[in-house]
């Protein structure tokens, strides 16, 4: 009988890659309060790209999803002279699935969501805020611990060293980022 592996399976299986662009919306909705497309756009545009991008072929589509699903909704803006211009609106509905997505703990799979989750959160005396930070320096330990003992490991000589010198500087390089990164984390829960 033929075996087959959990790589093969997992190209067989495509596994549905969660949706990022709700949260953010919603986020966005729930920060600044009612919204048209364009607007979300120029916050995507002047403040978000430092960490997550987005086209108009994605905002728009997402848009309608979301007003089917019951997490926002559309609002005529009767204060603008365009009738063309739609707003939205985050609704009760809306806020629930924003809050579950803010308290999901972190992982390693979505610690990269991290910027996004920390983006929404408007004041320092958030209890999430402290959680979402000593989550991640938990996570970053774990990786610090275990890139250190890769170099240990693997350049125990400093022939080693030479012999595998790009190598050695990655690592080094990744051990000098965690670390900064560390103390960055220390140093924001120290003030909370």
């Amino acid at each position: 009988m033929a075996t087959i592996s959990i790589k093969t399976i997992k190209k067989l299986i495509k596994m549905p890659r969660p949706r990022i662009l709700p949260n953010i919306i919603l986020g966005l909705l729930s920060k600044n309060g009612r919204m048209s497309g364009k607007e979300m756009i120029e916050e995507f545009k002047n403040e978000i790209s430092e960490f997550w991008t987005i086209s108009h072929s994605q905002l728009y589509p997402e848009l309608q999803r979301m007003t089917d699903e019951g997490s926002i909704k559309r609002l005529l803006n009767e204060n603008n002279t365009d009738s063309k211009v739609i707003l939205y609106e985050i609704t009760d509905s809306g806020h629930s699935v924003l809050s579950n997505w803010l308290e999901e703990t972190l992982t390693e799979k979505n610690d990269k969501l991290t910027p996004l989750k920390l983006y929404f959160i408007s004041k320092a005396s958030s209890p999430l805020l402290k959680s979402i930070l000593e989550q991640e320096e938990q996570l970053h330990k774990n990786k610090l611990e275990h890139l250190k003992e890769r170099k240990s490991l693997l350049f125990s000589s400093e022939k080693s060293v030479v012999d595998q010198f790009g190598h050695f500087l990655i690592l080094d390089q990744a051990i000098a980022r965690e670390t900064s990164y560390l103390n960055w984390i220390v140093r924001r829960l120290s003030k909370l």
